[in-house]
């Protein structure tokens, strides 16, 4: 009575076997998961290097035999890459990603441990993301995550194109003049056909994008509702994106102003001229496609259930080369926002003579 027939197995998406030397050969080129293979004798070096993407290991001990090779040996190396993480079991084909996604599904098949890469970018089609803020950044951040497969994106800003949102992956002239969330709502059903556009819903994360500095009111806004967002500040030479924050787990951005006031006790008066005067300006093009694309991996990796690498934190890009620097933020012990107040316990009055 034989057993069942073991599922092929192969490497990773995108792993490939590369000779080093004589008797090494490495798989992959990342340093966050390559590894090399030594010693190997000239048979094994030429099975090894015979291997591709569509290659079952299980079957290479069989094959060793054949190609001079030690079939014990070559098992065991297929055991080490196993552990190591380089193989998955062949996926069914019901389940392959296909069109623009396709790279990304094979990205996070390395990037999660269990190699589930197809279903962290089919899972994206029941998400819900609103975009605040539709100039050349906000647009770019929502044509990202439309092409990644998020499944409903809600759109927010009324505002007109203007000539200085045509830029790169931004507005097209033909939509100047018109408000912001039609021409975006065009452009996305255009690029991203399977992907809801609206107005309306409940996200399970915002991106808003802003100029100057975050508007306060907003901000306690979102955390009233209890919404995700993460922030993205644009200023004309630099930008900001971060904190991503989950009301009452995070540092909210309230918790920035409070440690920027300790620091300057004028922000709070400039902070109050910023967010209340027009605040509109263009936007560097290549500057907003940095951000763009940084605001939404981070959301697609919330989406993904990873541990946003924002909380707490913003990422500082400045022009004209788009260097970069992180900042840590902690809660501010003056806002409260993750320990809220507790109601004061009444105290009873016990009557005369008691």
């Amino acid at each position: 009575m034989t057993g069942p027939v073991p599922r092929p197995v192969q490497l990773r998406p995108g792993l490939r076997v590369l000779p080093r030397a004589a008797d090494e050969v490495q798989v992959g080129t990342d340093p966050r998961w390559a590894v090399r293979l030594v010693g190997l004798s000239a048979a094994e070096m030429r099975l090894w290097t015979a291997v591709d993407g569509a290659t079952d290991l299980t079957s290479l001990p069989a094959l060793a035999r054949t190609a001079g090779a030690d079939p014990a040996a070559v098992a065991a190396t297929v055991d080490d890459l196993r552990h190591a993480g380089l193989t998955r079991a062949r996926p069914d084909a019901t389940g392959a990603v296909h069109g623009p996604a396709a790279a990304d599904a094979a990205a996070w098949t390395l990037l999660r441990p269990d190699g589930a890469g197809p279903e962290v970018v089919t899972g994206r089609a029941g998400a819900v993301v609103g975009v605040v803020g539709l100039g050349p950044t906000g647009l770019g951040v929502a044509r990202h995550l439309a092409a990644a497969g998020v499944g409903t994106l809600l759109l927010d800003d009324e505002a007109p194109v203007r000539s200085p949102d045509v830029v790169a992956g931004g507005h097209r002239w033909a939509d100047v003049g018109t408000p912001r969330v039609v021409a975006a709502t065009r452009a996305l059903r255009e690029a991203a056909p399977g992907t809801r556009v609206t107005t309306d819903g409940e996200p399970d994360l915002v991106v808003v994008v802003e100029q100057q500095a975050a508007d306060p009111l907003r901000t306690v806004r979102l955390l009233g509702e209890q919404v995700t967002h993460l922030s993205v500040v644009l200023r004309l030479a630099d930008a900001s994106v971060g904190p991503l924050v989950r009301p009452g787990t995070d540092p909210c951005l309230r918790c920035l102003d409070l440690h920027r006031s300790d620091a300057d006790p004028g922000w709070p008066a400039v902070l109050g001229a910023v967010t209340t005067g027009a605040r509109d300006a263009g936007e560097v093009g290549v500057l907003a496609g940095a951000c763009a694309a940084l605001a939404a991996a981070h959301v697609l990796a919330f989406l993904a259930g990873t541990a946003p690498a924002l909380r707490g934190t913003t990422v500082e890009i400045s022009l004209p080369d788009l260097r970069h620097r992180e900042r840590r933020w902690s809660a501010h012990p003056a806002c409260g926002c993750l320990a809220p107040p507790v109601a004061p316990v009444s105290r009873a009055v016990a009557p005369p003579g008691t």
